[in-house]
């Protein structure tokens, strides 16, 4: 499956995925400037992207915990998540992420 990272240049770099993987690991093999600072436990937000809204409607909803994390983040919008709680499943194939 693929999913795409948009850039904060505006281009568009899209990644091999396999089901089961973590959207943060899927970016940071591809060299995405995603932090992950404290691997996944959200503890922080350092993994935040804003997901197209064609596919956030697509994902589970985000954890209360994960939402506060996403109060912290720089530039969070309606449709942030922590790229460290996406976990790909085959329906995500074509998901669009932006890095803020």
């Amino acid at each position: 499956m693929k999913v795409r990272f948009e850039t904060t240049d505006g281009a568009i770099v899209e990644a091999e995925a396999s089901p089961g993987e973590r959207l943060l690991d899927v970016g940071q093999r591809i060299g995405m400037p995603l932090e992950g600072t404290c691997e996944g436990q959200m503890a922080c937000a350092t993994c935040h992207v804003v997901v197209s809204p064609r596919d956030f409607a697509l994902l589970p909803q985000a954890a209360e915990e994960e939402e506060d994390m996403l109060d912290l983040a720089l530039n969070a919008a309606r449709t942030s998540r922590l790229s460290c709680q996406i976990v790909l499943k085959p329906e995500n194939n074509g998901l669009t992420v932006r890095i803020p």
